[in-house]
């Protein structure tokens, strides 16, 4: 009997530690609350038993990750991936840039959305950060588990609650159930950065507004034993930070927003964990794994406190067991049906059209990702916010979507500043209309001393099972090499040539895979206008050179680099077969003949193919290197001067500013060109080039005679160009400082900058 008291003390000791319950609390923080990762691996490591999460805004998405069943491990694995990347800095993979909807590249800089029919008033966009990445992401990381739950927070692999607030009634609510996905995306909505989304018909923002560090909402709904509290976020300083008080303002906004934390809300039965954050920001997602260690040693330090207060522990094999008996799916997420919110009958019948190979089959997430992306990379659709409703009687699902339509008028603007006298001025006006099919009326314009050029085109797309488009394209380029010569440190001979061409194109087009296929036709002109032995005074009459005809072509294309120019990572990849046939009409001038000569016509017809790839096949956190190959194979016949023969043959374009140089040593009717790229990164959008390229024509064009033009031996000449130099990516486009080399007479090599893109429109012989 004596025994009995001892063995009831050790029992209710036994039993007091055995039931208690720890609840875990994740401040929020901006990219800082990634040093929460660092706190669940430490406690798991060490069998530190987690009941209860409570978490907002950073704290809410890493504290839901590990309350959906992702292990401390698997978490970081995500936080260190470049799709966590491209989520937070609203990037999207290339896979799902849709190349079929791609315009062609242009060198603007800045878009204004605008509607005609309120006065033409311009609308920037109001937020900072593109959430379509992060929106979807959301969807594919919590959707099963939100299933598996039943929408049942409390029913998660950990009860969960996420913190989200009401800016209208200045409210802060606790959100226990629903879609999973969507209240995370809740929490992370900082004003300004994100787009609000709507929650039980509420507009909700970031929950860390009203209360940053939720340890009051832990008490309330968990009633847990003990509480960990793991706090990034403090933004009040002891005294005035005067040394960096100008770079904190950048960061007012969120100052301003994440209310103030208090470490003494968690009381006696807990512990508040401050990891050391100095150094790191709250905007900065780069330094990752630095600061999810920064977690892990704060908590690892407090690890002795927690064990002396904590006697129950975690079994590990347990834990994984219980964590594969929550992620077994009984069925997989199924949607039925496609739900279309915010526009009208016939804009909601084409995006239905875009899901309609769907019909009548289950439509799996999977499934439903890639009409997704081609909807959201529409320009008709400024916003589509994805949304999954839930339906427990029959664990289906469907896939719901609020959009709202685009501004149907955009006017692009940019252009490209020189040292050389090629700089120039942009417009791009840009019409779009949904109806049934989605129509895109176009316009761009050039204007400058070396280059201008006017199109116009009209499209329609039909997202039928198969999505194809029918276009219509005008085209005017004109080039003015007259006044190319250089105003700087290159050196460049003299060149007078004048170049114009037409085209009148009807164009149609299906997507393969990540390219498309394009069928093309129509009527080119082209009209050079030029000194035959490049020596001119003002009583000269230059020869002029022309060619009136058709052209067919069947083209597969795809292009997912990662930079309009100048990339470091992605691929391109192009295959055409073009067929001209036409006429040359040839006027001779007096430099090399005096008197009058008549007009020579000649039938012109023949078929070039060309294939180009561009690849980075290594990209490394500081160096890329890549390669650059291209092949053409011509049965296009010599003209009837050497002058013309060589501006109308095919070019290869080694560097960026070879579109605006006559470089007759890499041209030929046939040949093969390659080169390697290297690329390495000096700081933050600041790279060190340097390319080196080799051309090797089947047979070069050489003079013979005067004027007449003749082949060389077979691979008679091989011709090496190279460059190096730095780029900035800024704002306005590249910011571009290089020295070229060309084995050409017409220019050796020189120093060249640029502020903009070198991008023109295409030639009616490309």
């Amino acid at each position: 009997m004596k025994k009995a008291p001892v063995l009831l003390f050790f029992l209710v000791l036994y039993l007091s530690g055995y039931g208690q319950k720890v609840g875990l609390v994740f401040s929020g923080g901006g990219a800082k609350g990634l040093a929460h990762i660092g706190v669940l691996k430490a406690l798991e490591e060490n069998n530190i038993p987690i009941d209860y999460i409570v978490g907002t805004s950073m704290g809410g998405v890493i504290g839901g990750l590990y309350a959906s069943g992702y292990s401390p491990k698997q978490i970081e694995h995500m936080a260190l991936s470049s799709n966590f990347q491209d989520w937070v800095n609203g990037k999207f993979s290339s896979d799902y840039q849709y190349f079929f909807r791609k315009k062609p590249d242009n060198p603007s800089f800045l878009s204004l959305k605008l509607e005609i029919d309120t006065g033409f008033q311009a609308r920037f966009r109001s937020t900072l950060v593109n959430d379509i990445p992060l929106n979807f992401g959301f969807i594919e990381l919590y959707t099963q588990a939100s299933a598996n739950a039943k929408n049942d927070f409390n029913k998660l692999f950990v009860p969960f609650r996420c913190i989200v607030a009401d800016v209208f009634s200045q409210k802060v609510i606790d959100v226990d159930h629903g879609n999973l996905a969507e209240a995370l995306r809740g929490t992370v909505t900082v004003p300004m950065i994100y787009r609000p989304v709507k929650i039980d018909g509420r507009y909700v923002f970031d929950g860390g507004l009203y209360n940053n560090f939720p340890v009051d909402i832990m008490k309330q709904d968990f009633k847990p034993d003990y509480i960990i509290g793991s706090n990034v976020s403090s933004k009040t300083f002891t005294d005035y930070p005067k040394d960096n008080d100008d770079k904190l303002m950048g960061r007012l906004l969120l100052y301003m927003l994440l209310s103030k934390s208090d470490s003494t809300s968690i009381g006696k039965n807990g512990i508040y964990i401050q990891p050391k954050m100095t150094g790191y920001s709250t905007t900065n997602f780069g330094p990752i794994a630095g600061m999810i260690k920064a977690g892990y040693d704060a908590t690892i330090a407090d690890m002795p406190r927690i064990k002396a207060a904590l006697s129950r522990r975690s079994d590990t094999a347990v834990l994984h067991k219980r964590r594969q008996d929550f992620l077994k799916t009984e069925q997989p997420v199924v949607f039925k049906n496609i739900i279309v919110n915010g526009v009208g009958f016939q804009q909601k019948r084409y995006i239905e059209r875009m899901f309609r190979k769907f019909d009548n089959k289950p439509i799996t997430l999977t499934d439903i990702k890639d009409s997704y992306y081609r909807l959201v990379t529409n320009d008709n659709f400024e916003t589509v916010y994805p949304r999954i409703i839930y339906h427990p009687a029959d664990n289906t699902y469907d896939f719901e979507m609020d959009v709202k339509s685009s501004k149907n008028f955009k006017a692009d603007i940019g252009g490209i500043l020189s040292s050389r006298p090629i700089s120039s001025a942009f417009l791009g006006l840009q019409y779009d209309y949904v109806n049934r099919n989605a129509f895109t009326l176009g316009a761009n314009f050039y204007s400058g001393r070396f280059y201008e050029s006017v199109q116009g085109t009209l499209r329609t797309d039909f997202p039928n099972r198969v999505p194809f488009y029918l276009e219509t394209e005008f085209t005017y380029n004109n080039w003015d090499y007259f006044d190319s010569n250089p105003l700087s440190v290159e050196k460049t001979s003299p060149v007078y040539v004048e170049q114009s061409d037409r085209k009148i194109a009807l164009k149609a087009g299906v997507p393969i895979g990540n390219g498309k296929i394009e069928l093309q036709g129509g009527y080119i002109n082209t009209a050079d206008t030029y000194s035959p032995n490049d020596t001119y005074k003002n009583s000269d009459t230059l020869d002029v050179s022309r060619f009136n005809g058709f052209k067919t072509a069947v083209i597969f294309e795809k292009n997912l680099l990662n930079r309009k120019q100048y990339p470091n990572k992605g691929n391109s990849f192009y295959i055409g077969l073009q067929y001209f046939n036409g006429t040359e009409n040839y006027i001779q001038g007096n430099i090399l003949h005096s008197g009058v000569l008549p007009e020579i016509d000649i039938k012109r017809q023949w078929v070039t193919a060309k294939i180009s790839n561009e690849n980075y096949f290594f990209t490394g956190s500081k160096l890329s290197l890549g390669y650059q190959l291209e092949g053409v194979i011509s049965n296009k016949p010599l003209f009837i001067s050497y002058k013309e023969s060589i501006l109308t043959a095919a070019v290869f374009n080694p560097l960026n500013d070879s579109k605006t140089l006559i470089l007759s040593n890499f041209r030929a009717q046939s040949y093969g060109a390659g080169g390697l790229k290297s690329v390495v990164a000096i700081k933050k959008n600041l790279e060190w080039r340097s390319e080196g390229y080799l051309f090797v024509p089947v047979q070069g064009i050489v003079h013979s005679g005067l004027q007449d033009a003749s082949y060389t031996h077979i691979l008679a000449s091989n011709k090496f160009a190279a460059s190096t130099g730095l780029v900035y990516h800024s704002f306005v486009g590249p910011l571009s400082l290089s020295f070229n080399y060309y084995d050409d007479e017409q220019k050796r090599y020189g120093v060249m900058f640029h502020a903009g893109f070198l991008i023109f429109n295409k030639r009616a012989l490309e």
